[in-house]
């Protein structure tokens, strides 16, 4: 039975989480997924998840900034955000063959008569499930996940997340959050589509080489993960990609290294600071030095969280070519996690 990783009873970090301990425990941020699951004509197990920072981004852009720890992978609207420091869309997730498709919807649902848009729009690879070709995404798909938009985040076998592999194991969409003591809220949301059986690591625990081996088929390296961080904290776009790149440290503390052929792109956004479409200066506060230290932390244990929340949330998948990825034993973990002295216990 699918749950969440504090439904065993484990606290990942010190930090209390936010009431949902979802990315959409920071006010204004919303979610939305469209999941895309047929037959027929062709396999597919796919989808698209979209991510609202805030009401109206449009009319006031947030502040922002990315991090990349390996770059096999594609986001497009990075290059601008890295520029200006900010971004002006929705951040929308999806398939790699699906950027196009997205792209082109976003830029219809977000455009602004007598402007142009460049929307965020990044990927992983859900091949290994979902046939890449024909793709499978259409305008309809998109603008559903868009309208959908709400605080309560479904994760697991959904939205973007449909097709994603990771550790071994069915991944997909994983959320989590944290509360700072500076007052400051932290939330993260994981795409995970990486590593191997071999590597899984729960709450320190080398999991993956005590359960049986071979469970699920195997994918190759070539995946990604996707993080977005959201903070309420006023932060200027260094800050942001600061923060961006702390998001690799919580992935690392789940068995991955960042192979080769795996895009691990993490971008993060401040509510904190809003910038209006028509400002020609800001005089805004912002927090520095060992400030952020603490949000900094709290990136690190959410998203370590919010990913192993994909993995404990998703359910066996059955995709093309027969091709399958089962979900995590969760029983067989608990008894594992307690042996080595964790205090847990079957949801």
């Amino acid at each position: 039975m699918p749950c969440r990783v504090r439904d065993i009873g484990l606290a990942v970090g010190p930090l209390p989480t936010g009431a949902g301990n979802a990315i959409t425990d920071v006010a204004g941020v919303r979610v939305g997924h469209t999941t895309v699951w047929r037959d027929e004509p062709f396999v597919a197990r796919t989808g698209v998840t979209v991510i609202h920072p805030a009401e109206s981004p449009l009319l006031s852009f947030v502040t922002a900034g990315g991090a990349v720890l390996n770059g096999a992978g594609e986001c497009t609207g990075f290059i601008g955000m890295h520029e200006w420091g900010l971004i002006e869309t929705p951040i929308f997730l999806g398939s790699t063959h699906a950027v196009g498709r997205i792209y082109d919807a976003a830029v219809e649902l977000c455009a602004v008569p007598d402007d142009v848009v460049i929307p965020v729009v990044a990927e992983c690879d859900d091949s290994f499930l979902s046939s890449p070709l024909p793709v499978a995404i259409t305008r309809d798909h998109v603008a559903l996940a868009f309208d959908a938009a709400n605080t309560k985040v479904t994760e697991g076998c959904v939205g973007a997340g449909t097709g994603m592999s990771c550790l071994g194991f069915k991944g997909g969409i994983g959320t989590s959050s944290r509360r700072t003591p500076g007052g400051y809220t932290v939330g993260v949301l994981a795409m995970t589509n990486y590593g191997s059986q071999e590597r899984l690591t729960i709450g320190g625990v080398g999991v993956g080489r005590l359960l049986a081996p071979g469970r699920s088929e195997t994918p190759s390296d070539a995946g990604s993960s996707i993080v977005i961080v959201a903070t309420d904290a006023p932060l200027d776009a260094l800050a942001c990609q600061r923060l961006a790149r702390r998001a690799g440290l919580g992935l690392a503390r789940t068995g991955s290294f960042a192979s080769h052929g795996s895009g691990e792109i993490f971008i993060a956004f401040t509510t904190g600071r809003r910038i209006p479409f028509d400002a020609t200066s800001v005089d805004a506060p912002a927090l520095v030095n060992a400030a952020v230290s603490e949000l900094f932390a709290a990136v690190v244990d959410a998203t370590e969280e919010a990913a192993l929340n994909s993995i404990f949330m998703a359910t066996t998948v059955v995709g093309r070519l027969g091709h399958t990825m089962l979900a995590l034993p969760i029983d067989e973990t608990v008894t594992i996690l307690r042996a080595h002295g964790l205090d847990v216990h079957t949801p």
